[in-house]
């Protein structure tokens, strides 16, 4: 469990490179290990890792179909149930790519992400600041264009999996980003700063540290920022 200790952090924290100039944009990915027109998805996220900062989630729904992704979780597919209700969908999707909160569409299409990419990347947003602390992280934000909810997100850098029945039985899958906890960590009113230290597991040493603020309801997100592992 996360520790959250809300301080007046008047230092100016490092800027977040992300690596290889990222846009602050979020790339969400609803995908599953046992859904055979995903692979293709979750290929076209490994190239989008260079661009933005992407999330690969995994729903549990396809867990019945003879594959268990080790990866899935009910929160992620309740999470995606969420945006199903916001964009007025039949109903959800595997694979599934959310751009900023605020634009859905099939997660296999590259053209259409490097385009929403680019829309999204021209969106003013908050400033958002990330350092790794002797106890874990340090979040600072400034300049919430409206008042949103503040969530971090820890995924593991990379994994591969030989799938072994279902769908894609026989396949080596390859993934990035893929999240293993998201939670609210707070709050930011409009125009006004939010500043946290988060006690992190040991094992965030292996992960990416993404905060994002979204705005309630699960609406657009208004600013994003990304810490790369310490230790690979």
């Amino acid at each position: 469990m996360f520790r959250i200790l809300l301080a007046g952090l008047c230092a100016l924290l490092p800027a977040v490179a992300g690596g290889r100039d990222r846009a602050a944009v979020l790339v969400e990915l609803f995908t599953s290990e046992g859904c055979s027109s995903c692979p293709p998805a979750d290929r076209l996220l490994l190239q989008l890792d260079a661009r933005a900062i992407v999330l690969s989630e995994h729903v549990d729904y396809w867990d019945h179909e003879g594959w268990k992704d080790r990866f899935s979780s009910p929160a992620i597919t309740a999470r995606q149930s969420v945006y199903g209700r916001r964009f007025n969908l039949d109903s959800v999707y595997t694979p599934e790519m959310v751009v900023d909160g605020g634009i859905e569409f099939n997660g296999s299409e590259g053209s259409r992400a490097a385009a929403e990419i680019s829309r999204a990347d021209q969106r003013p947003k908050a400033a958002l600041r990330l350092a790794r602390t002797s106890a874990g992280l340090r979040v600072a934000v400034e300049g919430a264009p409206v008042s949103a909810d503040v969530f971090l997100a820890l995924a593991g850098d990379s994994a591969e999996t030989q799938v072994a029945a279902g769908e894609n039985k026989g396949r080596l899958l390859h993934h990035v980003a893929v999240v293993e906890s998201m939670r609210k960590i707070g709050a930011v009113k409009r125009g006004a700063g939010f500043r946290a230290e988060i006690e992190l597991p040991p094992d965030a040493a292996r992960q990416r540290l993404v905060v994002f603020l979204q705005e309630s309801g699960q609406g657009r997100i208004q600013g994003a920022a990304m810490l790369e592992p310490a230790v690979r």
